[in-house]
């Protein structure tokens, strides 16, 4: 397999390519929806929502703050996770920028 050659790319579309990429697993879209209705969250309530392993699920929740879209806090033996608005509201941005260029002009 060949290299990417990220560096020919923007950092807007590399950007993109790995929100996307975080965010192309079905788990990682529950996770977000079921956060987003708490106020916060402990890892073990997600396990019992979800109901995937609770390794699997601090997996999913490593790779949704890597890209920045989670704050935790240590609370004891939990992390309470939260939504980091901040870094939601300038993805929303990008999208939001992204479509807003699309010309609708084929079939």
């Amino acid at each position: 397999m060949g290299i990417t050659k990220n560096q020919i790319f923007s950092q807007e579309q590399n950007e993109l390519a790995q929100f996307f990429k975080v965010l192309g697993h079905p788990a990682r879209i529950a996770i977000l929806q079921y956060i987003s209705t708490q106020n916060t969250c402990i890892c073990n309530d997600i396990v019992e929502e979800i109901g995937l392993a609770q390794a699997t699920i601090s997996q999913h929740l490593r790779e949704l703050k890597s890209i920045g879209l989670l704050k935790g806090e240590i609370d004891g033996k939990s992390i309470c996770y939260c939504i980091n608005i901040d870094r939601w509201n300038e993805i929303h941005q990008i999208l939001h920028s992204f479509f807003n260029t699309t010309k609708n002009n084929c079939c």
